[in-house]
């Protein structure tokens, strides 16, 4: 098993400027989603470098407005009544896909206003660009050490040591004390082994469904369908390994079973599945032999 190595937050310093390993992250992503996006925009038509800009830039301030205050509202609302500057502590991780989805909808919604385009045709050309971020923002997320899995008695080789959950881990061998033949010792304290949930997110949430997208996109798909493989891949994925992944501190399981994370993407599920439905019926396409352009 391994133990998790707590890694300084400062990927590096230029000067007095500090750069944190979670700001590192985001701004991999971005470069990546812009490298996406301007070469999908040289095999389509209709999207220029200016439009492949905007759109990265729409989209960034999206995922970092709505990541943040959704993962604020949805999760840490009680920190921000006590302390309302914590929605501006970055740097200290947090943020929430949910509210970064519902970030970059509504400033997909606004880039396709002003470019006049119909609105899952830029959805359908901007979400095989999502999941490196996601995939970066996981590796963040593990770097930090935040978001770790549920412990775990399979005695998996990857199986690891958080030593940031060493409260957590105190609290269940106090409430359980038969966890007491999992625990080890590192730096003086007891842990558990853990699941490393953020980087089985980062492999399914961000690498295959990059592979599936890309791969799915490559050839003309019905509008709609590109976004509704993403929302139900996504929300698949993410709704497995809520399984495996600790759920949210002071949160009870809805039904004894059920995290926050798999009761926000329930409906993704859902809307993804009846897109995919309504758009094989309609048939409509924005390229390719059938393209109607409307």
């Amino acid at each position: 098993m391994m133990i998790h190595p707590q890694f300084d937050p400062v990927a590096f310093s230029l000067g007095p400027l500090q750069v944190h390993w979670y700001g590192f992250m985001y701004l991999l992503a971005f470069v990546a989603a812009y490298g996406l996006a301007w070469y999908r925009s040289t095999k389509r038509e209709g999207w220029s470098t200016e439009m492949v800009s905007d759109l990265v830039f729409f989209g960034a301030l999206g995922v970092i407005l709505g990541g943040r205050i959704g993962y604020v509202f949805l999760y840490q609302f009680s920190e921000l009544l006590e302390n309302p500057m914590y929605l501006f502590r970055v740097w200290e991780g947090g943020m929430s896909f949910h509210g970064g989805f519902i970030g970059v909808a509504l400033a997909m919604i606004y880039f396709a206003k002003k470019y006049k385009k119909p609105i899952f045709n830029v959805l359908d050309f901007v979400v095989p660009c999502v999941p490196t971020g996601l995939l970066f923002g996981r590796i963040g997320n593990y770097i930090n050490g935040e978001l770790w899995g549920r412990v775990s008695d399979g005695g998996y080789n990857w199986l690891t040591y958080f030593p940031q959950a060493v409260n957590f881990d105190a609290a269940l061998i106090a409430t359980n004390p038969a966890l007491q033949t999992l625990m080890t010792e590192v730096n003086g304290n007891y842990l558990l082994p853990r699941h490393p949930s953020q980087l089985y997110e980062a492999f399914a949430e961000g690498l295959l469904l990059f592979i599936l997208l890309w791969w799915f996109s490559s050839k003309p798909r019905p509008r709609m369908a590109v976004s509704a493989l993403f929302m139900l891949g996504y929300g698949i994925s993410r709704f497995i390994i809520e399984f495996f992944r600790q759920p949210d501190e002071g949160y009870a399981l809805i039904f004894g079973w059920m995290s926050k994370g798999q009761l926000y993407t329930l409906p993704m599920i859902i809307f993804g599945l009846i897109l995919m439905v309504l758009a094989y019926r309609r048939q409509q396409y924005d390229w390719g032999k059938y393209a109607t352009h409307s």
